[in-house]
């Protein structure tokens, strides 16, 4: 199992564990602290997430408030903020998929 069968370094484990640990927890933070941008009808909608998913802006252009059309500004911001999410979603993988491809594809409660 082990290369030249004999018993693994456990201090080199631990070491190489840490190491690991301390890189998801960096991305973890470079994740927290990024933002990203999501729009919906050509600009009219914009939503700001950080790279975790939260919600953390919206922006609604005048011309997309219409009081007769409460509907069409409520799909908008859905649109934008399942965009952003969507961003987010992306820069996660991009940037937790190396530290977690070494864990078994992944690490048990994180959406990657």
């Amino acid at each position: 199992m082990f290369p030249g069968g004999g018993q693994p370094n456990m201090q080199q484990l631990l070491k190489q564990a840490q190491k690991m640990q301390e890189e998801l927890a960096k991305a973890q933070q470079e994740l927290a602290d990024a933002r990203v941008n999501g729009s919906a009808g050509g600009g009219l909608v914009e939503a700001t997430v950080t790279g975790s998913g939260e919600l953390v802006a919206l922006t609604i252009a005048p011309a997309a408030v219409d009081p007769e059309d409460t509907e069409t500004l409520a799909d908008l911001v859905v649109a934008a903020v399942r965009d952003a999410a969507a961003a987010a979603q992306k820069m996660q993988a991009e940037r937790m998929g190396p530290l977690t491809q070494g864990l078994g594809g992944g690490i048990p409660g994180l959406p990657f």
